[in-house]
């Protein structure tokens, strides 16, 4: 859902779509080799979790909470949505994500959505985006455009427009490239900007080989009609269990999807869950996956 910047507005400069926020820092400890399961696959544990800003259910920006809430998720690989980054009052103008990464002990790639001017000269850019953090070490990073209405202007004009915001990193898992995404889709009833957002995605996603991770917040339910094109590549990782919001949850709008097998490998998903947590006001969701490559 969406979440407005509670200072003056600044001039609103977006991203070139080249242009990644990216802070690729060793974790003090080295993630763990993981064995190959029973069925050839390598495991890997992935995470989703729309953070709001720092913010809980009650309101409240508690960092500490959240980075709790993360590292009791285990995960080796997580998708951040909502990430502020010297943002504003909200969140302390602090670097949420390069902070969550050095608590976690956790490699960290930034894609802003939004790299706005400095409220003071000299100072950092104020960016809101989304994250990866990951125990293994990120190989490359991308921040691509996708169809864009802004959140910032009440009254949004001209019509949507490509824009950055679309994180894509590379991990080796014993030896093995993993192409993972984190996205956060458009938040308006009318599904119009999602639609165009879910077939930029699939021409994306469609230019790498390979297993493939999607995280995200998609704003929609699994059935809605706009998200029915992903499911012809990717499947479901179903939890079971709705995310939104965090207090009595009604809607499942918080995903992990996954390529399926294909000539260049693919991935299974062995259990997925729902997370009980109010450090947000989305639920984080996690998969155990079996991951392959090609002769796995």
């Amino acid at each position: 859902m969406p979440l407005r910047r509670r200072t003056p507005r600044l001039p609103q400069l977006l991203v070139a779509a080249s242009l990644l926020g990216a802070l690729i820092a060793p974790p003090a400890t080295a993630a763990t080799t993981p064995r190959p399961l029973s069925d050839g696959g390598l495991p890997l544990r992935v995470a989703t979790y729309n953070i709001h800003a720092g913010s809980g259910m009650d309101g409240v920006f508690d960092l500490d909470r959240q980075a709790a809430e993360l590292r009791s998720l285990d995960a080796d690989v997580i998708g951040l949505q909502e990430v502020d980054r010297h943002w504003g009052d909200r969140s302390g103008w602090r670097d949420l994500a390069g902070e969550l990464a050095r608590r976690l002990r956790m490699h960290v790639s930034f894609a802003p959505i939004y790299s706005l001017d400095p409220a003071e000269p000299g100072g950092p850019r104020a960016e809101y985006g989304v994250a990866v953090l990951s125990r293994h070490r990120i190989l490359s990073a991308e921040n691509h455009e996708i169809t864009r209405l802004s959140t910032q202007d009440p009254n949004p004009v001209p019509a949507p427009a490509p824009a950055p915001g679309f994180g894509e990193v590379v991990v080796r898992v014993r030896g093995l490239p993993v192409h993972v995404y984190v996205t956060h889709l458009d938040y308006r009833p009318d599904p119009a900007v999602r639609v165009a957002q879910v077939a930029d995605t699939r021409r994306i996603m469609a230019e790498d080989r390979g297993p493939r991770i999607l995280l995200g917040d998609f704003n929609a339910e699994p059935a809605a009609p706009e998200l029915a094109p992903l499911w012809r590549e990717l499947a479901d990782a179903d939890p079971g269990a709705p995310t939104f919001p965090a207090q009595d949850p009604v809607k499942r709008i918080d995903y992990v999807a996954v390529s399926k097998d294909g000539p260049h490998g693919g991935i299974r998903v062995r259990k997925a869950w729902v997370q009980e947590s109010v450090a947000s006001d989305h639920r984080p969701v996690v998969a155990d996956l079996s991951v392959r490559g090609r002769g796995r």
